[in-house]
This record gives structure tokens, sequence and C-alpha cells, in this order.
């Protein structure tokens, strides 16, 4: 009888201490997930079609579009996303030098996260003329100092690997401009860093309609 008086204290104890808990659950909504760090994201490729501006460098048939940096040499050297699709056959605005053909041109087409397929004629980059992208600052000054926007700066290039295309600080903000963003880079720079600090740029941009 002792025993089973025993088993009962237990058995209410353990009942009190779920409704207790299930009392808290309900007073205090799911607590949502921080976005992942910067250096562990890999964002949505685009479902629709795409532009993007940049060097194609054809070097003996394989095709790349340049985001980044161009080397000033000649012929010019760089390093970009492999494009497919890509023909020269009535495309003007071309050099070439040896094996390699290049051109600085608006491409459309589609990204799957690794390769840019050109669907459509490009645009000679001296004729684009694309709407001027809002400015995500409102026109309002960054709360980054010159040595905490350094400091982001010098560690980025490492943590965001191949989709680092280059950054500059201006107004207490560091524009970082990256291949692709779905907004998940931003996102998480902002929990990272703080909202008015960094700015990231996707060189690779969604076409509406």
């Amino acid at each position: 009888m002792r025993g089973l008086r025993r088993w009962l204290g237990i058995a209410a104890t353990a009942i009190v201490v779920l409704l207790a808990a299930a009392a808290c659950a309900s007073a205090n909504p799911a607590v949502t997930p921080a976005p992942a760090s910067l250096g562990a994201l890999t964002p949505v490729p685009p479902d629709g079609e795409v532009v993007a501006t940049g060097t194609v460098l054809d070097t003996a048939g394989v095709v790349e579009l340049c985001l980044g940096a161009v080397a000033e040499s000649y012929p010019p050297q760089c390093s970009g996303v492999p494009l497919e699709g890509w023909t020269w056959d009535g495309i003007e605005g071309a050099e070439s030098s040896g094996d390699v053909t290049w051109g600085a041109y608006a491409v459309r087409g589609t990204y799957d996260g690794e390769t840019f397929t050109s669907s459509r004629p490009p645009i000679l980059l001296a004729l684009y003329d694309p709407i001027r992208p809002e400015d995500p600052t409102g026109g309002q000054p960054g709360a980054g100092d010159e040595a905490t926007l350094a400091a982001i700066q010098d560690e980025l290039p490492d943590r965001l690997g191949d989709a680092y295309l280059g950054s500059g600080a201006q107004d207490g903000w560091l524009w970082v401009d990256v291949v692709w963003d779905d907004g998940s880079l931003q996102e998480a720079a902002n929990a990272e860093y703080g909202a008015d600090t960094v700015v990231i740029r996707s060189a690779i941009t969604e076409i509406d309609g």
C-alpha cells in the first residue's frame, strides 16, 4: 500500500511538470530560428529568366561570364560562371587574340546555381540601359565605422568563397557584390552585422514579367 501511494505521488508530480511545461509553451510562441551564417548558405537558384552584365571570355571554346574583376592583360583574364548556349555568330563588339575571344555584354538566360545558360542574343554593354535599382539604404548613412567595415571586408572572401565578387565601403556601409543572392545572404548579413552595416548586391538579377 505504501508503494502504491509512492507511485501515485510520483505520477502526480510528473503530471504537474508536464502541465506546467505545456502552459509555458502556449504562453511563449515558438522562436524563429536564427538565419544561417553567411559561410554556410547556398542561395536558392532563381526560377525564371535572369540578366547579368560582364565580360564573356571564350578560351578555346570554354566560355565564362565574368561578373567580377577582369585582369587588364591582353587578352584579358578572369574567372567567371560557366556560360552555356553562347555563340559569337552575329555578335558585335568582340575582340580576339590567339584562341581567346571576349567582349562586354548584358546576357539574359537562366541560372541553376552553377551555370548560366544564354537564351537570347546579348546586348552590348555600352548600349545597355537597365532600370536603376532602388537604393536599399534609402539614402541614409550606415552604422559601420572604418575599422569595423575593414574587418568585415577582410573576412568575407574566405567566408563567401566563389560567390564573392568584391566589396567597398562608403558612407558607413559595406557594399558586397556576389554572384547571386535570393535574399538569404542579405538576411544573414543583417543578423550577423546589423541591418545598417552591410548591403549585399547580386550580380545576377531576376527579370520581372
